[in-house]
C-alpha cells in the first residue's frame, strides 16, 4: 500500500528485513543479486502459473518505463496487495480497503495515485481510475521510480517507501525472486557461494546472540557465516578475524559475487564484523546485540567507512 513518501531511502544501517519466505538453498543467490541490482529477468514457471497473462504482460510493459525496476518486483507488489487484482476483499474493485486508506489492485492511497496517474498510460482509463489495472500499475511504477528504483539505485528503499514496513520489503523481494529467472542463475545456482548466501538469507529474523551458531536460536556474525558455508560443504574458521585470514582475498576492484564475504573493522589485523555478499552493496549479516539477522547495505569499496569501521576487504571462500 503506497503511503506516498517520496525519496525514502534505506540508510547504511538499514532496519532489519524480516524474511517471510524461506528460500530454497542453492537456487536464489543469483536471482536476488539480479533483483537488487536491477538485472533483467524472464518469468519463471511460478510466475506463469500464478499471474494472469494480461497482468503479467502489463507488469512487464509498465516496468520497462522505469530503467532498473524489475517487472518481478512490480508483480510481487500486485500479488501481495490484491492477488493481481483477483481478490474479492473491499477496496480492490470498488470502495476502500478495511483501513479506509487505499484502493485498487495496487492498493494505493488516493492522493498518491493522483500524483502519479498522469499522463494516462497506453490503454488506461481517461480520466485515470485507481481501480483500472493499467492506470494503477503505471502509477505504481512512477511511484517506485521516484522513490529509488530508477537505475536500480535503491530497490529495497523504493519498496519500503511504497509501504513503510520492513516485513513488506522482505516479502515482496522474496516473492519477486521466485517470479524471476535470470540468465546468470545457471552460473551461480548450486555453487558453494550461492548455497551459502541463500541459506543465510533463510535465517533473516533470527536473533543476534554472541557466540551463536544455531538456526532458529541465534547467531553472531561469524557464526552465521561459518554455518552457511558448512551447509555448502566448505569448512571455515569460527571467528571473523580467522575467516579473513583464511582468505582467499579478492583484489581491489574485483567484481563481487553472491556468497563472497565482506570484512569490516579498523584494519587487516582488527576485523570486527563479517557479512555474506548478496549483491554489490548488499549483505546478509548478524549485526549486533539487540538486532536480528538482516539484509543491509554496505559500501562496496575497500577503505570506505561503515559506521565506526571501514571495509577492510573481501574473500571468496569457495574459490
Amino acid at each position: 500500500m503506497s503511503g506516498g513518501s517520496l525519496g525514502a531511502k534505506l540508510a547504511w544501517a538499514a532496519a532489519a528485513l524480516v524474511l517471510a519466505v524461506v528460500l530454497v538453498a542453492g537456487a536464489a543467490g543469483a536471482a536476488i543479486a539480479s533483483l537488487v541490482t536491477g538485472g533483467d529477468t524472464t518469468p519463471s514457471a511460478t510466475a506463469v502459473a500464478e499471474i494472469p497473462p494480461p497482468m503479467l504482460a502489463l507488469y512487464t510493459q509498465a516496468a520497462a518505463t522505469c530503467p532498473g525496476l524489475p517487472w518481478s518486483v512490480l508483480a510481487a507488489i500486485g500479488t501481495v496487495e490484491s492477488a493481481n487484482g483477483t481478490s474479492t476483499l473491499p477496496g480492490v474493485t470498488s470502495g476502500m480497503n478495511y483501513a479506509g486508506i487505499a484502493a485498487g489492485p495496487m492498493q494505493m492511497e488516493p492522493g498518491t495515485f493522483a500524483e502519479y496517474s498522469l499522463p494516462v498510460p497506453p490503454g488506461g482509463a481517461d480520466p485515470p481510475s485507481v481501480y483500472d489495472p493499467t492506470d494503477a500499475v503505471y502509477a505504481t511504477v512512477r511511484d517506485l521510480c521516484a522513490s529509488g528504483a530508477r537505475n536500480g539505485a535503491d530497490l529495497p528503499g523504493a519498496v519500503w517507501a511504497y509501504n513503510h514496513s520492513d516485513t513488506y520489503v522482505a516479502q515482496v523481494l522474496a516473492l519477486a525472486q521466485g517470479y524471476s529467472q535470470s540468465p546468470a542463475e545457471t552460473v551461480a545456482a548450486g555453487t558453494a557461494g550461492g548455497i551459502a548466501v541463500d541459506w543465510a538469507l533463510a535465517q533473516v529474523g533470527t536473533p543476534y546472540i554472541w557466540g551463536g551458531e544455531t538456526p532458529g536460536v541465534g547467531f553472531d556474525c561469524s557464526g552465521l557465516v561459518q554455518a552457511a558455508y558448512k551447509v555448502a560443504g566448505v569448512a571455515l574458521p569460527r571467528t571473523a578475524q580467522a575467516q579473513y585470514d583464511a582468505g582467499p582475498l579478492l583484489p581491489a576492484g574485483a567484481a563481487l559475487l553472491a556468497g563472497d564475504l565482506v570484512f569490516l573493522g579498523a584494519g587487516p589485523n582488527q576485523i570486527t564484523h563479517v557479512g555474506l555478499v548478496v549483491a554489490p552493496g548488499q549483505m546478509v549479516d548478524a549485526p549486533h546485540t539487540g538486532a536480528q539477522v538482516r539484509l543491509e547495505a554496505f559500501p562496496a569499496t575497500i577503505g570506505a567507512g561503515w559506521g565506526g569501521d571501514v571495509v577492510v576487504g573481501f574473500t571468496r571462500p569457495a574459490a
